[in-house]
């Protein structure tokens, strides 16, 4: 709840600080006392636009501090602190500020740090509620009534998350029905490309295989005279080994005759070694540079057809055996697709089923309770002078385009403010007194079912009297007494003596003049201040013994 607010140089106001405690707090004053610039400046704190004009005149800047105390931070502002990495420890309070400078500019914080304005704005619903003559959001909003009816009803049974699953399916689905349509699209080519390449078979490292084998053939047609002579001169009887081994079988049967002959031996029978060496050397080069070419050709064919497949699909040579494996994988996901698309489509057709089971049982329970909601409403119509009134929470069912993660309806509370006239919208049809009383009486209706921390109401008793201002101080107490067990508030500015006697605190708002200097303050009225203020409310400028004695029976009546 909102536990204090400090304003400082804002219109008329020069320094104000006040204490709020839970439960129903009443303000009053004089028309013009000021009570507007009071709701300006919490506006203001709670991100409402800054006007240049709300710097108390003679002075640089203005400044609002409004204090709120939890048992529990509610979720909505917790998330939203956490998003804007504003730091708040358990217990602690949160504690608004905004600045406003006279020539114009504002800054805002949330416990000493700083932060921009639309976090407030977005914290704002969670905080402080307010109601009054012109007021066109709350309750009077429609966008805001499904989720009213909701908290009524006891929440929305976990839809949320069952939306989410089947637009998930439904996503899941949507894009493997994409892919196996581009791939049937291509399955033609994809054929072409896979027949093409099983008609070569590519073999991973066959284009240096080729290339080396390619290379020793040209080789081959090059050296292949050369070769050919020397072929000629090594075979035969009369070769240079044939002659070499012919000497040293003669030079063997002589060579014990002297020992120089012995080492000539030696030296021949090397030189046999090696010249044999030599002639296999030669025999095996014959064989490697062969000159074949047919082979030759063959080779040079298919390298040339391997690299003309490598540009077409713009890889490398040795890449083509994993395009084969990528179109076939391909294929076959077309033929699998059919397959995975039934999968999905089950998935997708469960997940929706689920979620519309759920959806029309959440549209039951609206239903239910929305018959339940204008029933509490219309017990309390009669005694706020809304005798001939009708209240209906209209619940009705979207066309599927429309559905959402809240379910398959559209909610919106109607009224009826004559006997027999059509149900129209809240603000469409009642007048600013009207529209107040509503208001209050569907709060009543909703009480215990959560809201903002702190409501505020702005004169909903303006033009009313007597009973129907007993009664409405009697439902503002009620509704206070709601919000008090769960650390809630209700503030009232009011110009009516019942509404200000139920009160539990009393604030009244003065305006003084000194020259040329106004002022507005507030104070905290105690027991006795406050009879007086309720005489004065009850008999006008001249405080009467009579008015005093009402104001005691009024303040007894409590």
């Amino acid at each position: 709840m909102l536990t204090r607010l400090t304003i400082r140089n804002i219109v008329l106001i020069e320094a104000l600080d006040l204490e709020f405690r839970s439960g129903l707090g009443v303000l009053t004053g004089e028309t013009g006392a000021g009570k507007s610039i009071l709701l300006d400046a919490l506006g203001l704190v709670l991100g409402n636009r800054a006007e240049n004009g709300l710097v108390r005149a003679g002075e640089d800047k203005a400044s609002v501090t409004a204090t709120f105390e939890f048992a529990a931070l509610p979720e909505a502002i917790a998330a939203a602190l956490d998003e804007a990495d504003v730091e708040l420890e358990p217990g602690e309070p949160l504690i608004l500020r905004r600045t406003l400078k006279a020539d114009g500019g504002s800054r805002a914080f949330v416990n000493d740090q700083p932060v921009g304005v639309a976090l407030l704005r977005e914290i704002a619903p969670a905080l402080v509620e307010l109601h009054g003559q012109h007021d066109d959001r709350g309750l009077v909003n429609p966008r805001g009534h499904r989720a009213l009816l909701d908290r009524f009803a006891g929440g929305e049974q976990g839809l949320t998350a069952l939306w989410t699953g089947w637009r998930a399916a439904e996503d899941r689905l949507a894009a493997a029905r994409e892919r196996v349509a581009t791939a049937q699209a291509d399955q033609d080519l994809l054929l072409a490309h896979l027949a093409e390449l099983a008609a070569i078979e590519p073999q991973a490292g066959e284009e240096a295989r080729l290339a080396e084998a390619r290379a020793s053939m040209q080789k081959g047609e090059r050296l292949s005279g050369d070769l050919e002579e020397l072929r000629l001169l090594w075979e035969g009887s009369d070769s240079p080994l044939a002659n070499l081994r012919v000497a040293a079988r003669r030079l063997d049967r002589i060579a014990s005759e002297h020992p120089l002959l012995a080492e000539a031996l030696a030296a021949l029978d090397r030189a046999v070694i090696e010249a044999g060496e030599a002639e296999d050397k030669l025999t095996a080069a014959g064989e490697a540079l062969v000159h074949d070419p047919l082979a030759l050709e063959r080779a040079e064919t298919r390298l040339f057809d391997l690299r003309a497949l490598a540009r077409k699909h713009r890889c490398e040579v040795d890449e083509l055996p994993d395009r084969m494996r990528e179109f076939r994988h391909q294929l076959d996901a077309i033929e699998g697709g059919e397959a995975e698309l039934d999968s999905l489509a089950a998935a997708a057709k469960s997940a929706g089923e689920a979620y519309r089971e759920r959806a029309v049982a959440l549209h039951q329970v609206r239903i239910a309770a929305a018959e339940r909601l204008d029933a509490a409403v219309a017990g309390e119509l009669a005694p706020l002078k809304l005798d001939s009134a009708r209240f209906r929470t209209a619940v009705t069912e979207l066309p599927e385009d429309r559905w959402g993660p809240h379910g398959i309806d559209a909610v919106e509370f109607l009224i009826a403010t004559n006997p027999g006239a059509d149900f129209a919208p809240l603000n469409k049809i009642a007048s600013g007194g009207e529209l107040s009383r509503f208001i209050l009486a569907l709060k009543v209706a909703l009480a215990e079912k959560g809201g903002a921390a702190t409501m505020i109401f702005d004169e909903i008793d303006r033009g009313v009297g007597g009973a129907v201002a007993s009664a409405i101080g009697e439902r503002l107490l009620r509704l206070a007494g709601h919000e008090a067990k769960s650390g809630g508030q209700v503030l009232v500015v009011t110009h009516s003596p019942q509404v200000a006697a139920r009160g539990r605190t009393h604030f009244v708002i003065h305006k003084s003049s000194e020259g040329t200097v106004t002022r507005t303050s507030v104070t905290l009225l105690d027991p006795a201040a406050r009879q007086e203020e309720i005489a004065r409310m009850l008999s006008g400028a001249e405080v009467t013994p009579e008015a005093r004695a009402q104001a005691d029976r009024l303040l007894e009546g409590v």
